[in-house]
């Protein structure tokens, strides 16, 4: 099976708004035009992986089960466009974690590349081909540092983000989806 280009995207602030430690679905809240974006990717069938640091579950504010009820909240908005997220990998792990959460540097925790290595070798994807999509510094270097290239939107913390690093910036998800798709492979 030949491996596939994707789009990863960071999920606060870059799929919906940024609020602290998201844990209840009545408070998550699309980004303008973000579920459409979805949508056009899923219609050109690329592979949308959201990759995303939850230290929230790794310091106790929250739990697996909160994190699932988010995302399935946010499953029923995109499909409300006809969009769908393939694969969701999160990252509890912080310095100021609990247990075995308790990394200050994990592998899988962003700035590190670690959940999309994962995501390509368990989905077959080409790193090399894809798009990391985010609003933080700490998305684009671990785009950068899986291979990918990399898109920084102005949506969330994005605003604040010197965009040098990124190989396209825009104002938000539907504007790097633009953009990546008229240069897709």
């Amino acid at each position: 099976m030949n491996a596939k280009p994707a789009i990863f995207l960071d999920r606060d602030g870059t799929l919906n708004e940024e609020v602290d430690y998201l844990s209840d679905p009545e408070q998550l809240v699309m980004i303008p035009g973000a579920a459409a974006a979805v949508a056009r990717l899923n219609a050109r069938g690329i592979p949308v992986v959201v990759v995303t640091n939850q230290s929230g579950i790794g310091r106790g504010r929250y739990g697996w089960d909160d994190f699932a009820a988010v995302m399935s909240r946010m499953g029923t908005l995109l499909a409300q466009e006809n969009g769908r997220i393939d694969a969701v990998y999160a990252s509890p792990h912080h310095e100021q974690g609990q247990g075995a959460y308790a990394v200050a540097d994990h592998p899988e925790r962003k700035p590190n590349p670690g959940m999309l290595v994962r995501a390509a070798e368990e989905l077959g994807l080409d790193l090399a081909r894809s798009w990391m999509v985010g609003d933080k510094g700490i998305d684009l270097e671990a785009g950068r540092r899986a291979g990918c290239r990399v898109a920084l939107v102005r949506t969330g913390y994005g605003a604040q983000v010197d965009g040098s690093a990124a190989d396209l910036v825009a104002p938000d998800l539907a504007g790097a989806v633009d953009r990546i798709l008229a240069q897709w492979p």
